[in-house]
């Protein structure tokens, strides 16, 4: 494993792609899950999980006699815990790369991947649009409305970057009143008790996957990027979380069961998605429901949800024109978020903009330079590229929340 991530940065390093800076720490990873070896947390049954009031320390191991993490390397487990505990109390399992894929690309548009489990088979596509040039591109994968999810699409393609659309609706079904385990993924896992957002971000691998296996597109998989839109994008960001490979994540106005926080949510008047009227039960994991009145006991929180993707780039962008996203728990969130990249010593990588005046899942024309500084450079390599930004009409009292302090770690 330590070879493997050796490799890539030397390959990023060569390639002109990232700088080795005094932190060394990569910018992305060429496995999905590089804790997949780490020991699995303590993971209490509903009645012996402790309440929690503040948000959750994202430095402190789970077993509390451990006390916090010391030192950058210590991450990689801390991050696979809180990935364990996420899964275990709101999402279900994402199950493992499945060892029977195959991949072709065909017609320079189409990517089909074809997964087996078993006696079932799984076929997905992905519609790719190709840059003119020599490549190899770097790539955005767009949840759902395009290649470029919600964000305009030039945005990308002037830059020279590959689009991929991910078709979610392979996976399992978009909606309201759709009934749980339809779809294509619990075909291949008729048993599983996972939730929607744990089935999409299965098959957002699965199209890293086929693109790393099918040839003839000339995409560069160590740049990809990942982006969504209100309900695609909490699918970024779960997908950006669960998978290593993704360069940069852009989850736009995810609300509730993205960057908001569900403690946070609970405290705001008005009407907010908090986690009891939650939208589309079957996103989440059937017990999930055991919480709505006890959020306080989740182990976890979503700030610690956008930390699993540091070190990695992540840019959250935000609406506060609509109350039901909750934007003041969610710029908590970000404010607490922070400080994981902060103590990676890689705070350049994490930025979250909330700006209203526009419609929802319509980026307006004054976010537009700071999602082209993330793709300039982390898609890119232009390190010129501002990307501390921290934009937000609040000014919460984080004191409640954030009780913790950030530790110096040990490189």
């Amino acid at each position: 494993m330590e070879k493997q991530i050796i490799l890539i940065v030397l390959l990023l390093i060569t390639s002109g792609f990232v700088k080795v800076s005094a932190q060394d720490i990569p910018l992305v990873y060429d496995v999905e899950n590089t804790g997949a070896d780490c020991p699995e947390p303590p993971l209490p049954s509903f009645s012996e999980l402790p309440t929690i009031n503040a948000l959750p320390n994202p430095f402190a191991w789970s077993d509390t006699t451990r006390g916090r993490i010391t030192s950058r390397s210590d991450w990689r487990c801390r991050r696979a815990e809180i990935g364990a505990e996420i899964q275990r109390y709101e999402l279900g399992s994402k199950p493992a790369p499945p060892t029977n894929l195959d991949a072709s690309f065909t017609g320079d548009t189409t990517l089909k991947v074809t997964v087996e489990v078993g006696d079932d088979t799984l076929a997905m596509t992905a519609s790719i649009t190709i840059p003119e040039g020599e490549g190899p591109f770097p790539a955005v994968i767009g949840v759902g409305f395009s290649g470029a999810g919600s964000l305009p699409p030039d945005i990308f393609t002037s830059r020279g970057i590959a689009t991929v659309q991910y078709n979610f609706g392979e996976l399992a079904p978009w909606g309201f009143d759709v009934e749980r385990g339809a779809g294509g993924f619990y075909d291949l896992y008729p048993n599983s008790k996972a939730g929607f957002f744990a089935a999409w971000a299965w098959g957002v691998s699965r199209i890293i996957d086929g693109l790393e296996k099918a040839s003839g597109h000339n995409i560069d998989t160590s740049r990809l990027a990942l982006t969504g839109c209100s309900f695609a994008g909490k699918i970024a960001l779960f997908s950006g979380a669960f998978d290593e490979r993704i360069a940069l994540t852009i989850a736009q106005e995810p609300g509730g069961g993205g960057d908001a926080a569900w403690r946070v949510t609970e405290t705001l008047e008005g009407k907010r998605e908090t986690l009891g009227n939650a939208q589309g039960a079957p996103w989440y994991r059937e017990n999930l429901s055991r919480f709505n009145d006890a959020v306080t006991k989740l182990p976890y929180d979503h700030h610690e949800l956008m930390d699993m993707i540091a070190p990695r780039a992540l840019l959250v962008l935000g609406n506060p024109d609509y109350e039901w996203l909750a934007e003041e728990s969610g710029h908590v969130a970000c404010k607490a978020a922070q400080e994981v990249w902060n103590a990676l010593g890689v705070s350049d990588r994490f930025g979250f903009s909330k700006v209203g005046g526009h419609k929802h899942c319509q980026l307006p024309e004054n976010q537009v330079p700071e999602v082209a500084a993330f793709v300039e450079k982390f898609l890119l390599g232009n390190e010129s590229a501002d990307t501390n930004i921290a934009r937000s009409p609040y000014n919460t009292d984080l004191s409640p929340w954030i009780t913790w302090q950030t530790p110096e770690l040990a490189m």
